[in-house]
């Protein structure tokens, strides 16, 4: 089967007064993984155990209250509030169906820590690896402009360093990763970081840094839950090419950008990091 991502935006209203963590994505996932069990119990194994990022979410969006509680907030059922849910694992007719089933068709809600969320309105949108490539060529003097939603932690090189900055490199080899782990046999891209460096430039629109929590675990000494946190960076950055970029280098980058808003960028994508909106634009 030909995988084609797929991109899912849900609009939500809490039952009651909500209050959340300011990093929800684990609780979100979490939540997402239940409905998805059961629905069917085998994709929602598959999507948690598999090795690739099967899918990618944002946190929510929208208007939340101050909460008593430090690094907390209050999402009010007056509001509603908006999340996106990528996927590009090959599986993805599957998964699609394991969380549309569920939430929209069945009237299911989701279902945090601390309270209910409502599904009250649905949109989905689809690609395919094959319309990312074509619709990258029609560009002359190609700009890119990545606005980071969520922060966003890319690992160096597998390592444990976390890159702190939105640098041309670390940002594409994470996407380059990502793409040849999902794509259909053939299209994959052999971009090397130095002709990212090369070939680019990055400008940063506005920027800052600051921990996400991506997780619990159980502290054996202290026999209670602890946050797992992870650093990353958050803000606008716009990317541009040299005037001797090569046409391939330059439709290869393209293409990937596209790819960033259903894949996420980085680590812990499934955990509400490194969720992006794109814009690409010509050139003046």
């Amino acid at each position: 089967m030909t995988s084609m991502p797929e991109s899912i935006s849900l609009v939500l209203r809490p039952k009651d007064i909500l209050e959340l963590p300011s990093s929800e994505g684990y609780q979100l996932y979490s939540a997402l993984l239940n409905v998805m069990n059961h629905w069917n119990e085998t994709t929602a194994r598959h999507t948690h155990d598999s090795p690739i990022s099967s899918i990618s979410i944002s946190n929510l969006e929208g208007i939340f209250r101050r909460s008593q509680r430090p690094k907390h907030k209050m999402a009010d059922p007056a509001n509603t509030y908006e999340f996106t849910i990528g996927i590009t694992d090959p599986k993805e007719t599957d998964i699609f169906s394991a969380i549309i089933q569920p939430l929209v068709l069945r009237e299911q809600d989701l279902m945090l820590e601390n309270g209910a969320l409502t599904v009250e309105k649905s949109t989905s949108t689809s690609t395919s690896f094959k319309k990312l490539v074509e619709s990258s060529r029609n560009y002359e003097k190609p700009f890119i402009e990545f606005c980071f939603r969520s922060p966003t932690c890319i690992k160096y090189r597998n390592s444990d360093v976390i890159e702190m900055f939105p640098h041309r490199e670390a940002v594409f080899t994470s996407l380059v990763g990502k793409w040849n782990s999902v794509c259909p046999e053939g299209m994959k891209l052999s971009l090397e970081r130095d002709e990212m460096a090369r070939f680019m430039m990055e400008r940063p629109l506005s920027y800052e840094t600051h921990s996400t929590m991506v997780n619990t675990f159980i502290d054996i000494k202290k026999g209670h839950a602890k946050p797992k946190l992870m650093q990353g960076f958050q803000g606008c950055c716009r990317y541009m090419f040299t005037k001797d970029a090569p046409n391939d280098i330059r439709n290869a980058i393209l293409a990937l950008s596209k790819f960033a808003e259903y894949s996420g960028v980085g680590s812990a994508v499934a955990r509400g990091c490194g969720a992006v909106k794109v814009i690409v634009g010509e050139a003046m």
